[in-house]
C-alpha cells in the first residue's frame, strides 16, 4: 500500500467519523480515542480494504472500536448527552430572532435524539446526518437491509413522538 494511498482516502472523513463516534459515546473525549484508535486500525488494515466506499468502512471501523470498548468496560454504556453545540457555526444568513428558533430546533432535536435507544438512534444518525445509504448503513451495524428499513421507520415514528411531546411543553416556557 502507498503511504499517501491512506492519507488521500480517510482524512477527508474524520470530521463525518467524529461525529459517528460522538453520536456513540456521548461526549467529544471518548469520541476522539475512538477515532483514534479506529484510524490505527484502518491504517493496519488499509491494504486488505475492497473497493468501495472508504466513509462507510471508515464507520464501520468506528462502530466495532467503540463496541469493543464497551465489551472490554465489561458494561454497555448509552450514551446520554452530546457536549454543547456552539462549537457550531451558526447560520449567520439569518436573524437574530431565526438564529435563536434554529438554535432552539437543534437542541430539541438533540436531545429528542438521545432518548432513542442506541439502535434507533445510531441508524437515524447514519441515514438523517450522516447520508448514508440502507445498504452502507446495514454494511456498517451488520444487520440485514431490512433491519435498516425497519430501525430506521421506528426510530422515526419515536423520534417524531418525543417531539411531539416534547412541543407543548416548550410553548410554556
Amino acid at each position: 500500500m502507498p503511504p499517501r494511498a491512506f492519507d488521500d482516502t480517510i482524512p477527508p472523513h474524520l470530521d463525518a467519523a467524529f461525529n459517528y463516534a460522538r453520536w456513540l459515546t456521548g461526549n467529544d473525549a471518548d469520541a476522539e480515542d475512538v477515532v483514534q484508535d479506529a484510524c490505527v486500525r484502518a491504517l493496519r488494515f488499509f491494504g486488505a480494504r475492497r473497493e468501495g466506499d472508504a466513509r462507510a468502512w471508515l464507520f464501520t471501523i468506528v462502530r466495532n472500536t467503540w463496541y469493543s470498548r464497551v465489551a472490554r468496560r465489561g458494561r454497555a454504556r448509552d450514551a446520554t448527552s452530546i457536549e454543547d453545540t456552539s462549537g457550531e457555526p451558526a447560520d449567520v444568513a439569518l436573524d437574530p430572532e431565526a438564529l435563536l428558533l434554529q438554535q432552539q430546533a437543534v437542541v430539541r432535536v438533540r436531545s429528542a435524539l438521545e432518548q432513542l435507544p442506541s439502535e434507533f438512534r445510531e441508524v437515524i444518525v447514519l441515514r438523517e446526518i450522516e447520508g448514508l445509504s440502507y445498504k452502507e448503513i446495514a454494511g456498517i451495524v451488520h444487520v440485514p437491509i431490512g433491519t435498516v428499513m425497519s430501525r430506521l421507520a421506528r426510530a422515526r415514528e419515536r423520534l417524531m413522538g418525543v417531539l411531539k411531546l416534547a412541543a407543548p411543553q416548550e410553548a410554556f416556557r
